[in-house]
């Protein structure tokens, strides 16, 4: 420990209902007090938030995440305004505690360990099945957190901006390089082979809307899985249609290769 950092670290709290005193701790904050280290985690469950409110809006909770580093990694503001004007900020629904101190070797890897003993629930003696689809979404996040992009891709982008109102298609995320949108877009073929048709259906519409409203070329990759049985009527039909409406598909085992080319064009 003789180069350990003295370093703070806060608790985000999601708070529905404040006159209750109940929270749900749904990220940390870590802060050397000498050193350029200050990062932030938000919770990538938010069952117990769901639980505790379901009306939480779960789309403004995650983009917390990238607000917050952004404006701790790049504000002239020391830290302690930082957090002070956080703590004035932050709606009722959210809380900072009171910072607790924390003498760190590796801050990013106790930032981790942090995540994991006040973020993470603890396994159950059988862990309930996590959808197929929601698998392959969260691979596709580790690749591009790991390629350093994911701050800077846009999430959850909405078909109905481009094609019809009440088009209820999120694509799961994409980025403008240049003249052309790279959409990405997890797919299970191996339990919903029929969502190919629906994610086919949607494209051609969604390529006319961005040519007309963002001027650009669209590029839309599905992500399935790997391993797929390729000779099963319902998987070969499915990748079939894709491809026959111009979406390229990918499995997981290619998101680094995909991510790393995010990472090149976006040149971070």
């Amino acid at each position: 420990m003789d180069n350990a950092k003295q370093c703070d670290f806060l608790l985000m709290r999601y708070v529905p209902d404040p006159f209750k005193n109940e929270f749900v701790n749904i990220g940390v904050l870590l802060i050397a007090r000498e050193d350029e280290f200050a990062d932030v985690r938000v919770t990538r469950d938010w069952t117990r938030v769901r639980c505790a409110d379901p009306q939480a809006d779960i789309d403004i909770l995650e983009a917390l995440e990238s607000d917050i580093r952004h404006q701790l990694q790049s504000s002239a503001e020391s830290r302690k305004q930082i957090v002070d004007r956080l703590q004035d900020t932050l709606s009722n629904g959210l809380q900072l505690s009171d910072p607790g101190v924390l003498l760190s070797d590796t801050p990013s890897e106790d930032l981790q360990r942090l995540v994991q003993t006040y973020l993470e629930r603890a396994k159950p003696q059988r862990e309930p099945r996590i959808g197929a689809r929601q698998r392959i979404v969260t691979e596709m996040r580790t690749a591009f957190e790991s390629a350093g992009v994911w701050d800077a891709l846009q999430k959850k982008i909405r078909a109905a901006k481009y094609t019809h109102r009440g088009d209820p298609l999120k694509i799961d995320c994409g980025y403008q390089p240049n003249g052309v949108i790279r959409l990405f877009h997890a797919v299970s073929l191996a339990t919903e082979p029929d969502s190919a048709k629906v994610l086919a259906f949607s494209y051609p519409p969604l390529v006319e809307g961005i040519a007309r409203i963002e001027h650009a070329k669209t590029e839309l990759t599905a992500i399935v899985e790997n391993d797929l049985n390729r000779e099963d009527d319902a998987v070969h039909f499915a990748i079939d249609t894709l491809q026959q409406t111009s979406i390229n598909v990918a499995t997981v085992s290619e998101l680094p290769s995909l991510a790393e080319r995010a990472r090149r064009e976006l040149r971070l």
